[in-house]
């Protein structure tokens, strides 16, 4: 991993768990302090994510962290659904002997109980994995930021930790277990299941800010 690559991977981390917070302003300076790297792989790192919509830049001002909302994390499964299915189509047919053990060892991984950081780490090297089994570069710069930011909506708005990690956990594992299987049918229609699930715990966002406060 290139220093780069380190600086993304930090800073992407530091924004999808809140130590950025939405709404916040950050200098290039603070970065270089706070995450331990030289300003080189930071800036290239601030030019990557602020192209996913994960930072916006203010030349005069600094780097702003943007909220997310739910009109934003829609748009962005409506894009991620087809690509998604087309990344473990491929996956499915391409993997190798080796990607494929590698897969199903993970899956044995996401049976288990998680910690919070530790179960989106795990998220994280599930679809690393598929799009490097797809062998297709294209597909790394379509669909990692758009999973990066649906991470980061789901952690700004989990509720109930344990029930939601345990939902997505099976959903990520049903999709890696078909994929490892070479089964397409059954990879597209895992990946399907962990989109509509996607956008279901969206709606659930809507529908909690909507409902009347209950109470006298």
């Amino acid at each position: 991993m290139t220093k780069t690559d380190q600086a993304i991977d930090q800073l992407q981390r530091m924004i999808e768990h809140g130590d950025l917070k939405p709404g916040s302003m950050v200098s290039e300076s603070q970065l270089v302090e706070i995450m331990g790297l030289g300003r080189t792989p930071i800036r290239e790192a601030i030019q990557r994510l602020a192209s996913s919509r994960m930072i916006r830049v203010h030349p005069s001002k600094g780097l702003e962290i943007p909220a997310i909302s739910v009109e934003d994390q829609l748009s962005a499964l409506e894009l991620r659904r087809p690509i998604e299915v087309l990344s473990v189509e491929l996956a499915s047919a391409r993997a190798t002997v080796s990607q494929r053990a590698a897969m199903q060892d993970l899956a044995g991984v996401l049976d288990g109980p998680f910690a919070l950081r530790e179960y989106t780490d795990t998220v994280r090297k599930t679809h690393a994995m598929i799009i490097d089994a797809s062998q297709n570069p294209y597909l790394s710069a379509a669909m990692l930021p758009l999973q990066a930011l649906s991470r980061r909506f789901w952690i700004t708005y989990i509720r109930d930790e344990a029930d939601e990690i345990r939902r997505g956990g099976a959903l990520h594992r049903q999709m890696l277990l078909a994929v490892a299987a070479g089964n397409a049918d059954a990879a597209r229609a895992a990946s399907l299941a962990l989109n509509d699930y996607l956008v279901a715990y969206a709606l659930a966002v809507i529908a909690r800010r909507t409902a009347p406060h209950s109470g006298g």
